[in-house]
C-alpha cells in the first residue's frame, strides 16, 4: 500500500513541476493553481507513503528519481527542451543510485 501513495506523490509531483513552467512565473492562474495543488497533494501522499512503513531514504529516492526522468521526458516531448545524451545518461545514474538504495535495504 505504500508505493500506491508514492505513485500518486510522483503523478502529483511531476504534474504541479510541469504546471509551474506553463505557469509562466505565476501570470497564468490555471497552471498556478494546478502548482500549488498539486504540491500540496504530492507532499500529502508522500506522508502517507511513509506513515505506512515506506523508508525514508528509499521513498524520497524513488521519488526525486522518477520526478526527475519524468519531467525531463515531458521537457523534451512536449515543452521544446533539450535532452542530451550526458543529461539521460545522468538520469540513468540516477536512477541506478536509486535502485542501489532499494537493493542494499532488501533483507
Amino acid at each position: 500500500m505504500p508505493w500506491f501513495w508514492l505513485v500518486g506523490a510522483i503523478a502529483a509531483e511531476v504534474t504541479a513541476t510541469t504546471s509551474l513552467k506553463l505557469s509562466e512565473g505565476f501570470s497564468r492562474p490555471i497552471p498556478s493553481v494546478v502548482v500549488v495543488v498539486g504540491y500540496v497533494a504530492a507532499f500529502a501522499m508522500l506522508s502517507q507513503a511513509l506513515a505506512r512503513g515506506m523508508d525514508l531514504g528509499v521513498a524520497y529516492g524513488v521519488w526525486a528519481a522518477a520526478g526527475i526522468a519524468l519531467v525531463a521526458v515531458i521537457g523534451a516531448l512536449f515543452l521544446g527542451e533539450s535532452l542530451t545524451w550526458v543529461q539521460v545518461g545522468g538520469i540513468a545514474l540516477v536512477i541506478g543510485g536509486v535502485m542501489a538504495l532499494e537493493m542494499g535495504g532488501a533483507h
